[in-house]
């Protein structure tokens, strides 16, 4: 009887050591990371005597996703530790998908600031939603770079033609 990795050896499905470049992990991570700077930061400015609201002050979606993302953010360096070519695809397309979902959330709110239309309050976007805006930004291009690293297919690159892709 043949061994195992003598049956993978003859039918061509050797065990590929190629891993994923870091680029995209890295642009995400420090996307992530100013993501999460900007609640701290002030989103909103009512003008006249009142205080500018910071994003944890103007809406708890804010930091919600901030949080959101660095528990994506671990869950890509966990995968880019045990994943046989340091990438699991379908997580890296969740984590563009909520930096897209966060780019789009943080436009809207510098179009239309949220949080004080109920009480009247003639609000301006300040510097945390841009902060935000680019954070989410860095999150969604580094997570798309990641996944288009033919290391997160499950497959020989010969099916599909990209055996020649590095």
């Amino acid at each position: 009887m043949m061994a195992a990795s003598d049956a993978r050896t003859a039918t061509g499905d050797r065990h590929d050591t190629r891993k994923a470049a870091t680029t995209g992990l890295a642009v995400a991570a420090v996307g992530i990371v100013v993501f999460n700077i900007s609640p701290f930061l002030n989103w909103v400015n009512p003008g006249g005597d009142a205080d500018p609201r910071t994003g944890y002050e103007t809406d708890s979606l804010v930091p919600f996703i901030a949080y959101l993302g660095l528990g994506l953010l671990i869950a890509l360096v966990y995968a880019r530790k045990l994943a046989r070519r340091a990438q699991h695809r379908g997580l890296t397309l969740v984590s563009m998908a909520v930096g897209i979902a966060a780019t789009i959330q943080c436009l809207a709110f510098a179009l239309n600031p949220m949080g004080g239309l109920e009480r009247g309050d003639g609000l301006s976007a300040d510097m945390g939603v841009w902060v935000g805006v680019i954070g989410a930004a860095l999150w969604a291009v580094g997570s798309a770079v990641l996944a288009k690293e033919v290391e997160g297919d499950d497959h020989d690159g010969r099916d599909h033609g990209t055996a020649n892709h590095r």
